[in-house]
């Protein structure tokens, strides 16, 4: 078994990318819309476009992490190599220069493409090395949980420090509001810096697995895999569910809560803004991720997946009753939160240890350690999730006729339509009810269960002390 301190270590790296991604997710396009200057249309497709390099360099990234070799193992050097420029970039993409309105878009491209190359650069690697720390599937879960537990602490930290970073930068140290973002986020990216250098210090990879085969033969496992295939569409679905949310939530509450709101608890007044809606999710997920190891023990990977799915149907349909006019309706909003988030939070170590037995299924199957490229899909499906969901809400807005806000208007009370209003009540339920029914039936499909996983890490096992065969030989398909 793995010491605590490399669990928390292993931990502090997720917590470190999360803080970035969440902000990305619930921020940036609420950002370039209101702060950057660019129109929804041109906003979105910018989140979208950019997916198109990404659906090259996370692959590109796997296979160039399968082959290195380094004192340090295959996975983990790349903490330290990236880190840097990691937060550097995530700097850059929130500086807002003061060009003509094509220079800034070029610049949102090129900082945004920079951006996420580095994110893959530093996050591939990262979700690889869970398949080289141990060869227990159980044990995978737990190292997932500690980092899914550990991100979401740091989504909470960066999403319920945001805008009083951004106020205390704007209204004590009198910067304009396309300063204050970006000095909120050179303290986020400072914070960032640091946790990737403590994951590379406290964490070691144990197995010394080999990508045996040649990069096409890789590739064509990869396709011919129907786990792997049924999984991404399943990572790609909870992502999009999370993004389109996330993403509606600044919108949600600017033009329907109101901005912020005072609610009463018992006899306590609380200040009722998206920063407090979205940490008090973090919060929410991080028990969800407690609760992931002992429900999973009980009922299985697989089950698991399908009833969370189920649930946040149901929760997601029943917030489309809340009325922000009233106090128990926010707090009825607020606690919807607290349930739809703790489900999520359950939801999001299984993902990644699924990817996990993926890898073990495919090195059995095809008597070669693809790992990182495997993993770089899961990176993929995160991306393009948030990308399209980041898209969607943009589109979709911008055709039920929302009102942006620009310079001008940064300080005006603007009334936006009935259908734009409409369409932020639809992002919040019955879409994301819908994006969480597609991915149940996906996953009904998925065939890696808790037997077959045990029977597979067995083989495994006396599979690595074999000479290497040709890829397939004595493989008996799981059923």
């Amino acid at each position: 078994m793995a010491p605590l301190s490399e669990k928390i270590g292993y931990g502090f790296g997720d917590m470190a990318s999360s803080m970035f991604w969440k902000v990305f997710s619930y921020y940036l396009p609420f950002f370039y819309a209101n702060v950057f200057g660019i129109s929804l249309i041109d906003t979105g497709v910018l989140l979208l476009v950019t997916r198109i390099w990404d659906a090259v360099s996370d692959p590109m990234m796997g296979v160039v992490a399968d082959r290195t070799k380094t004192r340090w193992g295959k996975y983990r050097p790349y903490l330290l190599w990236v880190a840097a420029p990691f937060s550097i970039c995530g700097i850059l993409l929130f500086t807002t220069p003061e060009w003509g309105y094509a220079a800034k878009l070029v610049w949102a491209y090129v900082t945004y493409i920079l951006m996420m190359t580095v994110y893959t650069g530093i996050n591939v690697p990262y979700g690889a090395m869970l398949g080289v720390m141990t060869d227990n599937s159980q044990e995978k879960t737990v190292f997932s949980s500690f980092r899914m537990f550990f991100a979401y602490g740091g989504s909470f930290i960066a999403l319920f420090a945001w805008d009083p970073l951004c106020s205390l930068f704007q209204d004590s140290f009198g910067f304009s509001i396309q300063s204050s973002w970006q000095f909120a986020m050179i303290v986020i990216a400072s914070c960032c810096f640091i946790l990737f250098l403590l994951c590379f210090r406290l964490t070691c990879e144990k197995l010394a697995t080999v990508s045996s085969a040649s990069l096409g033969s890789d590739l064509k496992a990869l396709v011919t895999n129907k786990p792997w295939w049924l999984l991404n569409g399943a990572s790609l679905c909870f992502n999009l569910f999370n993004t389109v949310r996330g993403a509606t939530v600044a919108f949600f509450f600017a033009d329907i809560i109101g901005g912020e709101q005072h609610i009463l608890l018992f006899s306590f007044s609380i200040l009722f803004y998206s920063g407090l809606f979205l940490g008090v999710g973090e919060v929410a997920n991080m028990v969800g991720v407690a609760l992931a190891v002992p429900i999973t023990n009980k009922i299985g990977k697989k089950p698991t997946f399908i009833m969370v799915d189920a649930l946040l149907i149901v929760f997601s349909v029943i917030f489309f009753t809340c009325s922000p006019a009233t106090n128990a309706g926010l707090l009825l909003m607020l606690l919807l939160q607290v349930v739809i988030s703790v489900l999520t939070g359950v939801m999001s170590p299984l993902v990644w240890s699924m990817y996990a037995d993926v890898s073990d299924y495919s090195e059995l199957k095809y008597r070669t350690a693809s790992t990182g490229l495997i993993f770089s899909s899961a990176s993929m499906a995160q991306k393009f999730g948030g990308a399209i969901g980041g898209a969607a809400v943009m589109w979709l807005l911008h055709g039920c006729g929302y009102i942006e806000r620009t310079d001008e208007t940064q300080s005006m009370q603007i009334t936006q339509p009935g259908s734009a209003i409409e369409c932020l009540w639809m992002l919040m339920t019955f879409i994301p009810a819908g994006v969480a029914l597609l991915s149940m039936i996906i996953v009904w499909l998925y065939p890696l269960g808790t037997s077959q996983m045990n029977d597979i890490v067995e083989k495994l096992k006396v599979q690595r002390m074999e000479p290497v065969k040709s890829p397939g030989d004595e493989f008996v398909e799981p059923v």
